[in-house]
């Protein structure tokens, strides 16, 4: 069921993005670099998608929605799964279940985000 407006959406994903930039410092990973990385790299890829959608929140509106949910949908599965590609799982659950419970949120978001 598609209930989260484009509009809300387009908020979710700028707050969502400067998140993810702060998210290493915040949740106290910045010592793993992949883990950082990781965040960091989503949040600069969400804002900049973010800004080419066709949305109230795109600047240059060249991205149709329901791409930008994809795009949304597989930057959360690599998010989550990013402790056991890069080799940080090992770190304990404090790296894994950060990524895993962001990845699995920004999943949901796309799911579940209207695509008009």
């Amino acid at each position: 069921m598609r209930v989260i407006s484009t509009r809300t959406h387009g908020a979710i994903d700028y707050l969502t993005g400067a998140g993810l930039l702060l998210a290493p410092a915040l949740l106290g990973i910045s010592d793993e670099p992949a883990a950082a990385r990781g965040l960091r790299a989503a949040g600069l890829a969400a804002m900049a998608y973010s800004l080419l959608t066709d949305y109230e929140f795109g600047l240059v509106r060249i991205i149709p929605m329901p791409a930008h949910l994809a795009m949304d949908a597989t930057s959360g599965v690599l998010v989550a799964a990013s402790p056991w590609l890069f080799g940080f799982a090992t770190r304990g659950p404090r790296y894994r279940r950060s990524h895993v419970l962001i990845g699995l949120a920004e999943v949901l978001a796309a799911l579940t985000s209207k695509t008009r």
